[in-house]
């Protein structure tokens, strides 16, 4: 039988290091076999870290997210080939940046429409943009004018972003580069689009009524408030400080507090089961959610040359010996990694600090948990997760 008294170490050192709270749970062929609460949920009341405790999920959002998509495939509602502007009309059309080694630059239409594929994939050509920060940027700023009046308008459906959206210039030609961004909004859409509810309600559905994530929503429901923890920063001196994220606001109830495909949270509780699922070929409980073909090609790394670089641009040893599939991270490359886990073990992060992963080849699914800005993730994740598969029997 295993034994995790060093994770148990590990994660109890990462408190004494200053980290407030954390929490971690291994799932293996459908059996908990480590949870762990650590710190404090709220360092000023005292509030520990606890089974209920719930954590903004950020860009780990985005595992729910393709996985329902992909359950929607799977039912025929759409293939991988198809224009995605067949289910977005919006999107029949494209625009895109031309570039030339003179340094002159166009705007022509694209050569192909964006398909599901690119979607999924992140290969539509459009990253993330925000309101807040000036860029030369000329793609970010083609994003920001198109979405100057919603953002006036304060508040906006998801169907209503990626309209506004569709009018933007596209940095490359779609499927040639890996850019990280709006493609999960326009997946959040397609969603809607193809199974005739809202997300939320399509991710209830599909997913966490299945599964049993409870815990797990976009606004907040009951206590929910009450169990997020705090969002944590650092001072000048080193010191936690409670600090406030924009996207809190996107869990409120209301229609004045919509802003497109809002961000999950949840707990280490519900993840573990998903990822648990992932990992075990698709079965929770007995219950086949998603086939376990599907979950291979979701995991398939379709990045090469330029989009692996892409991938891993700017140096940043985060994707080290990851490729990427339909909406994880999938690892590639042990060494260049440094990864003890298996090769196709996948997952993401999000970027206040939770991380997940799924190893088929171990029927093991890991999820941690904690959220503070900077997230310092390359201290903690990968520590964590090198002492988390080193273990396993």
């Amino acid at each position: 039988m295993a034994n995790f008294q060093k994770l148990d170490n590990l994660l109890k050192q990462f408190i004494d290091e200053g980290l407030p709270g954390c929490a971690m749970k291994i799932v293996q062929h459908g059996e908990t076999i480590f949870e762990g609460y650590y710190g404090y949920a709220d360092i000023e009341s005292g509030r520990k870290v606890t089974r209920d405790s719930l954590f903004r999920q950020a860009s780990l959002s985005k595992i729910p997210l393709y996985t329902t998509a992909m359950i929607l495939y799977e039912k025929g509602k759409f293939n991988l080939t198809d224009p995605i502007g067949e289910y977005l009309p919006e999107w029949k059309e494209s625009k895109k940046f031309d570039r030339h080694p003179n340094g002159e630059m166009y705007i022509v239409p694209t050569d192909r429409p964006i398909s599901v594929s690119d979607v999924l994939s992140m290969k539509c050509g459009l990253p993330y943009c925000h309101a807040d920060f000036f860029t030369e940027d000329p793609t970010l700023k083609s994003m920001q004018e198109c979405m100057r009046p919603l953002w006036e308008k304060g508040h906006f459906t998801v169907q209503e972003h990626i309209a506004a959206m569709s009018k933007a210039v596209l940095a490359y030609e779609p499927g040639t580069h890996w850019i990280y961004g709006f493609s999960s909004e326009i997946t959040a859409a397609l969603i809607e689009a193809v199974y005739g509810k809202d997300i939320d309600t399509a991710f209830k559905e599909l997913l966490f009524d299945p599964l049993g994530m409870d815990n797990t929503r976009s606004r907040f429901f009951g206590d929910a408030q009450e169990r997020m923890v705090t969002l944590y920063g650092w001072d000048k001196e080193g010191n936690l400080v409670p600090t406030v994220s924009p996207m809190d606001d996107k869990h409120l109830p209301g229609e004045e507090h919509e802003a497109g495909w809002a961000r999950l949270f949840s707990n280490v509780d519900d993840y573990g089961k998903l990822f648990g699922m992932l990992a075990n070929g698709g079965v929770y409980n007995g219950e086949q959610i998603i086939g376990r073909k599907t979950i291979d090609l979701m995991r398939f790394n379709g990045l090469h040359g330029q989009q692996l670089e892409d991938l891993q641009s700017d140096g940043w040893p985060y994707n080290a010996g990851y490729g990427y599939g339909y909406g994880f991270r999938t690892l590639v490359d042990k060494a260049a990694a440094n990864h003890n886990g298996d090769l196709g073990s996948f997952g993401w992060t999000g970027g206040f600090g939770t991380w997940g992963e799924a190893d088929p080849a171990e029927g093991v699914g890991i999820v941690y948990m904690h959220n503070t800005t900077p997230n310092h993730e390359l201290k903690y994740h990968h520590r964590m997760r090198n002492v988390a598969y080193g273990c396993l029997d």
